[in-house]
């Protein structure tokens, strides 16, 4: 981590301050050097005596102290002179031989070559002219969100502490240069730096392991820069609220997250499927898991995930048992140990139980708890939590029946809402629907994505990203939602999309008919695939392709192309 110095001063006074001594040896020799040349007594070439000016002493010094060559200019020396030729060479060397070894030692200073790099990330933080998100922490999570942001071709800027995820990003090739600032981001100076308040910064996102580090993140953001987003990582239900009694425009806890999910999944499964494939990860499979049982439960490990789902599944009136080193602080009837070893299972209950969650803060001991409870049990509906990204094939391979990656549920649920502000409003109203409304949705969602989950989008209806339906209506033609989801090269064909929700003022409808008029203004939550995405621009941005997909026929745009078509009109008449 940078020094306070290093992190805040340029590397100019460093320099200074280094060199003060060198330079003042240096110009000291030097001085010496010519005021003995004028003192020096010579002889001219007519033998006369004469005594070298300042100018001549500090020419002869100057190709001499640099060991450039030697000569006797302008006349022969004198040998009182030829001995103060030898004191020059001899004082002009040590100051240059010291002078340089000093700037050696400076240029392999940390100090100085943290500086040097903080001076090269700053010039190219500057010179960002696009829209960029400020990561605060490059754990699983921050690597998560850097590579889905990088891979849609959106800037990011990165803060974290420990110098070694810092030189791993720095190393990778993300095909988008990334500034990776090593230094603490509870620091307000350090944000400033990273681009807190750069005119092109559309958030920030604190991911740290911390929460009182993002907590800190989250107020800073709001008070030095309230325009742009801020999203956090939470693991305690207080520090939540405390974050958005102050505007934080997203927390979320993954632990909460997943045990309420979970309930959803019991309850109503389809209500979940529509919430886990609008969320997860761009590009992802698509998961297609089993609903949960609604039986007995153990639960191996009480950290913060334990904790969440014991309430959540006791709230749903289920019977669960917890297993925990120390049940001190657990609730009665909490039996001690890890879950690893046979007998606590069988104490439990492992052969009576439906199913069992793996939540220790250890992945060796969460994936012994599954292979030793999948022997006593094998028909267990196993949940298994998987604390680290690069032990996914250990966990891949002990093939849970419902994996969790609080990583992953956080980076998913900052993406869905950057990709799609709208989709949070969606996923609340469609969970009241009620389970059928969402069957139905599940089945429409399935015929589009295939094998992948969905991307989500929105649109407002405008100039800029619907120039071809305000050209439109302003001919008069009203456009309907129906028309915007043809294919604009077969207009028989529908594009992968669903058009989820239109917000017109301050009216919501979801899954708005084919037949609904568009309006200016109006704001649209989509889901599909990207190849969809792409059509629909065709539709939205082109005039000709809109009018296509609405009339089928083909009306040529531009001079040239209306030059052609009159006269193959008139050839064919």
């Amino acid at each position: 981590m940078t020094t306070p110095v290093a992190a805040r001063g340029s590397i100019v006074p460093i320099i200074l301050r280094r060199m003060r001594v060198p330079i003042i040896v240096l110009i000291t020799a030097y001085a010496l050097a010519v005021f003995g040349f004028t003192l020096m007594p010579g002889v001219d070439d007519q033998g006369e005596p004469w005594r070298m000016t300042f100018f001549q002493a500090f020419y002869v010094v100057s190709y001499t102290g640099s060991t450039i060559g030697f000569g006797e200019v302008p006349y022969d020396f004198s040998n009182a002179q030829r001995l103060w030729t030898m004191v020059s060479i001899y004082l002009t060397v040590f100051a240059w031989l010291y002078s340089v070894g000093t700037i050696i030692a400076l240029i392999q200073d940390t100090d100085f070559r943290n500086a040097l790099l903080r001076t090269r990330l700053l010039r190219s933080l500057h010179g960002i002219r696009e829209p960029f998100y400020l990561i605060c922490g490059y754990g699983d999570t921050g690597k998560l969100l850097a590579r889905a942001l990088l891979g849609r071709k959106q800037r990011v800027v990165v803060i974290d502490r420990d110098m070694t995820n810092v030189e791993e990003l720095r190393s990778r090739d993300s095909g988008i240069y990334v500034p990776a600032f090593c230094m603490d981001a509870e620091v307000p100076g350090n944000l400033i730096d990273a681009g807190l308040q750069h005119p092109w910064c559309a958030g920030v996102l604190a991911v740290t392991d911390n929460d009182h580090t993002n907590l800190k993140v989250a107020i800073a953001t709001k008070l030095l820069n309230r325009d742009i987003l801020v999203f956090c990582r939470v693991d305690t239900e207080e520090t939540a609220n405390n974050m958005l009694s102050f505007g934080t425009d997203l927390v979320v806890n993954p632990c909460e997250d997943f045990a309420q999910r979970l309930v959803m999944g019991m309850r109503e499964p389809d209500a979940h499927r529509v919430y886990d494939w609008l969320t997860s990860l761009p590009n992802a499979p698509l998961p297609h898991r089993p609903e949960p049982p609604q039986g007995r439960w153990i639960i191996c490990g009480f950290g913060d995930f334990g904790r969440a789902v014991y309430r959540a599944l006791r709230e749903a009136g289920l019977s669960v048992l917890v297993v925990a080193e120390a049940v001190d602080d657990c609730p009665p009837g909490s039996i001690p140990g890890k879950g690893t070893e046979a007998v606590t299972l069988n104490q439990a209950g492992i052969s009576e139980a439906d199913a069992l969650v793996a939540c220790t803060d250890d992945d060796a001991d969460n994936l012994s708890i599954m292979v030793t409870a999948r022997q006593l049990n094998p028909d267990i509906y196993m949940v298994s939590l998987e604390n680290r990204l690069y032990n996914r094939e250990l966990f891949r391979a002990a093939n849970p029946a419902l994996p969790v990656q609080a990583s992953y549920l956080t980076a998913s649920r900052f993406l869905s809402v950057l990709s799609a502000p709208m989709l949070r409003d969606f996923l609340e109203q469609s969970a009241r629907q009620g389970n059928d409304w969402n069957h139905t949705l599940v089945k429409r969602l399935a015929e589009i994505s295939g094998d992948m989950t969905p991307d989500c989008w929105t649109i407002t209806l405008g100039d800029r990203q619907a120039p071809a339906v305000m050209q439109a209506q302003a001919l008069g033609e009203p456009v309907q939602l129906g028309n915007l989801c043809r294919d604009p090269r077969k207009r028989r064909d529908r594009l992968n999309a669903v058009p989820l929700m239109l917000r017109r003022g301050g009216e919501c409808l979801l899954l708005p008919d084919d037949d609904t008029l568009l309006q200016a203004g109006d704001r649209m939550l989509w889901c599909g695939t990207p190849q969809a995405e792409a059509l629909l621009g065709w539709n939205l941005h082109h005039l000709n392709s809109l009018r296509y997909v609405h009339t089928g026929a083909h009306r040529p745009d531009g001079w040239v192309w209306r030059h052609l078509a009159r006269r193959r009109a008139a050839g064919d008449s």
